[in-house]
């Protein structure tokens, strides 16, 4: 299992939580009495949902006691709690399952998905957000340079390190026949960053991070040397000198019937 770190992915939290926002604009809810926010990480999702819904008990969980102690340190009034998407089933069925940025790092969305979905409450609302990114130059020359040597034998088959998504037409199609309406849309977020250094910084706190956790120092520190030499070369300077980072997103927001 991966332990995440929190200050690192905190570094960039305005650029993290936009998507969050842009989610939970789409759920069509007015009120809720359980919200569940799966993958919560350091707090700044549960935050919004606890702002949007503060008659609701708000439940966080996330796989990394790092994160959940960063986030019960942020939000002493939510209920956070230790656990695994690939296997969580809540005790009562919640007005809104909640999945930012997190749905990514768990396989097999062919059952996943409609499984979280068939446990909501009548009128329900899926909601979730994941990085769409794997062809971008960032993940692609994470793979590229994984995949040859000296490292690739430690990191080995660097295409299963995160799931494949399936695409809008795939999601809508698992839950558009069971649901009363699903809303699926894709947005491209452009961001401003310093240098190539810069963005491998962002990317270190989340996409990067299992395949340097794979390597002794020594081979992190030639991969990452490498890494960046690509980056700064993929994407060069714009007009004010800063570098601008495409990072497309994936959203799906389904509501069961009532």
């Amino acid at each position: 299992m991966l332990e995440w770190n929190p200050a690192l992915y905190r570094r960039y939290e305005d650029e993290r939580t936009r998507p969050a926002q842009d989610l939970l604009a789409r759920v069509p809810l007015t009120e809720a009495s359980r919200v569940f926010d799966l993958g919560c990480g350091p707090g700044n999702s549960t935050e919004l949902l606890v702002h949007r819904f503060p008659c609701a008990q708000v439940v966080g969980t996330d796989n990394s006691e790092a994160m959940l102690v960063s986030a019960r340190e942020r939000l002493p009034q939510a209920r956070f709690e230790f656990g695994d998407i690939s296997s969580w089933r809540p005790e009562t069925p919640p007005d809104l399952i909640y999945a930012n940025a997190a749905l990514q790092w768990v396989p097999d969305h062919e059952t996943l998905i409609p499984r979280l979905f068939a446990a909501l409450a009548p009128g329900g609302v899926l909601a979730v957000q994941m990085p769409d990114n794997r062809q971008e130059p960032t993940h692609r020359i994470m793979r590229e340079v994984a995949a040859e040597a000296p490292w690739a034998n430690a990191i080995g088959d660097e295409d299963k390190i995160r799931t494949e998504l399936l695409g809008i037409e795939g999601y809508y199609d698992l839950l558009s026949s069971d649901a009363a309406k699903v809303d699926v849309w894709r947005t491209a977020y452009q961001h401003p960053m310093a240098s190539g250094a810069a963005i491998v910084e962002w990317v270190r706190g989340t996409g990067l991070k299992p395949f340097v956790d794979r390597l002794t120092p020594q081979l992190q520190a030639s991969y990452l040397a490498e890494y960046e030499r690509r980056i700064d070369a993929a994407y060069p300077p714009r007009a004010d000198g800063r570098r601008l980072l495409a990072f497309p997103r994936m959203f799906i927001v389904a509501q069961r019937k009532a």
